[in-house]
């Protein structure tokens, strides 16, 4: 529902009013915390997307309210098997990197299975007894709530706390490109100053690469998040790997 004169916050207060119980989500241009906080209070809206990420974010969060029957589908976090030698050189590398300790961005279009990839470096790693945290660069749960006694940042208290509750683990950071600059400071911060006890695996669009070189985002951030990278062909450039996804998605989802 787009608002013309009115907001989602007027919404929400008529939801209320009205009694009605339904899942508002909320998607705005920026992530302004104050209002964000004003309309998430109080049982409001049950998330926030900003507008960059709805594509990859809409499906996923309105999966979470779905009526059972019919729910959105979803990829499970195990790989789906493919024939492909481009998936072949990627399960070499997610090996290779799971045995080291380094930082790493997964680059590919949306939908290409990236978080997978970064979930199974992980769970192959040796931190995969400890926290495993996912933290979506575009969306709300960076933006801490306001407390005017407080004199440091709020997104450092933040990113701090789930540094802190990934300690000895990994943080996934989806769509790292969606940081805004602010955040993008802190991260570096945080990695640059404090050197926490956790390894930091990012996916990210093709894009990354250019926002890199016209300093839309940090490069020094850059070099310390990509050590290593791993890129995910789309399906049209490995149109073999058609096949064993469909006979993958036959399997588990249509019964």
């Amino acid at each position: 529902m787009k608002f013309v004169r009115g907001t989602a916050q007027e919404l929400i207060n008529w939801q209320k009013t009205e009694g009605y119980g339904f899942p508002v989500v909320a998607i705005v241009d920026n992530l302004n915390p104050l209002d964000i906080a004003d309309v998430m209070k109080d049982g409001g809206a049950v998330n926030i997307i900003q507008r960059p990420a709805m594509d990859k974010q809409l499906v996923e969060t309105v999966g979470r309210y779905a009526r059972p029957g019919r729910t959105m589908l979803l990829l499970h976090d195990e790989l789906i098997p493919r024939q492909s030698e481009a998936f072949a050189v990627i399960e070499r590398a997610i090996r290779n990197i799971a045995a080291t300790d380094v930082n790493a961005v997964i680059f590919g279009e949306c939908g290409s299975g990236k978080e997978q990839i970064a979930k199974e470096i992980y769970r192959l790693s040796s931190r995969s007894q400890k926290p495993c945290t996912v933290i979506e660069a575009g969306g709300a749960a960076l933006v801490g709530n306001h407390d005017p006694a407080n004199l440091r940042s709020e997104v450092l208290n933040r990113m701090e706390g789930y540094f802190k509750k990934a300690d000895g683990g990994t943080i996934i950071i989806k769509n790292v490109q969606l940081l805004n600059f602010e955040k993008q400071s802190v991260l570096l911060h945080i990695l640059e100053n404090e050197h926490p006890n956790v390894r930091v695996i990012c996916t990210a669009d093709p894009e990354l690469r250019r926002m890199v070189s016209e300093k839309t985002f940090r490069p020094n951030l850059f070099y310390i998040l990509r050590p290593v990278d791993i890129t995910v062909p789309s399906l049209r450039e490995v149109t073999e790997d058609i096949v064993p996804l469909s006979d993958y998605f036959l399997t588990h989802f249509i019964s």
